[in-house]
């Protein structure tokens, strides 16, 4: 009879254990299942996060290479600006120039008469000289040189036994340039080398 008890029991004892188990079991699913989706939804959050802040560094990055390149621009500006600002006043002063030069072609300075007016001229013309070269103006006088059409304006060819072919061997009007820019290319004329060819033979 007490081991029919005792067996009683224990069937009483393993029935609340396993009732137990089985009412503990889907608390701790649940449990776990939300654990999980919050994982997931921080995980989603910070996937979210780190793409913005990649977006944000994305634009940053462009901004800062904008600003630069805007800085950049300005500057070369600013520098083109200040290079040619004299243009305009250069472009009025060749002709001085030009005129003064002639001036002192047409005087002759062994004449005790016009020899301190052709001394006034030429001090005058090289002090002018000088404050243009000052800022950046460069006399353009290529006599002897290969002709280049970038500096200098061909007003014919004629052939020559003292120039080469394709070398200035006349300058009729001075060219000037400005920071490396042509103001007015050097009017020449170019060498065919050579005696000319006599076509009417």
């Amino acid at each position: 009879m007490s081991n029919e008890s005792n067996k009683v029991d224990q069937d009483i004892i393993d029935a609340e254990v396993v009732n137990e188990t089985e009412t503990e079991a889907p608390q701790e699913v649940d449990e776990l299942t939300q654990a999980n989706l919050k994982i997931e939804a921080l995980e989603q959050q910070l996937a979210e996060s780190q793409a913005a802040l990649a977006d944000r560094k994305d634009v940053e990055i462009r901004a800062a290479a904008e600003t630069a390149n805007i800085r950049t621009r300005a500057a070369k500006d600013v520098e083109k600006a200040r290079a040619f600002a004299l243009e305009k006043f250069v472009n009025e002063l060749l002709p001085v120039l030009d005129n003064m030069e002639r001036a002192l072609t047409g005087v002759d300075a062994e004449d005790e008469a016009t020899k301190a007016i052709a001394e006034g001229v030429e001090l005058t013309m090289k002090g002018l000289m000088a404050a243009v070269e000052k800022n950046g103006v460069v006399l353009v006088n290529p006599l002897g040189e290969a002709f280049n059409p970038n500096h200098h304006q061909a007003i014919g060819m004629q052939p020559s036994a003292e120039y080469p072919k394709d070398t200035v061997m006349l300058v009729m009007q001075k060219g000037y340039t400005l920071k490396d820019r042509v103001l007015r290319p050097a009017m020449v004329m170019v060498s065919q080398g050579g005696p000319s060819v006599d076509t009417q033979a």
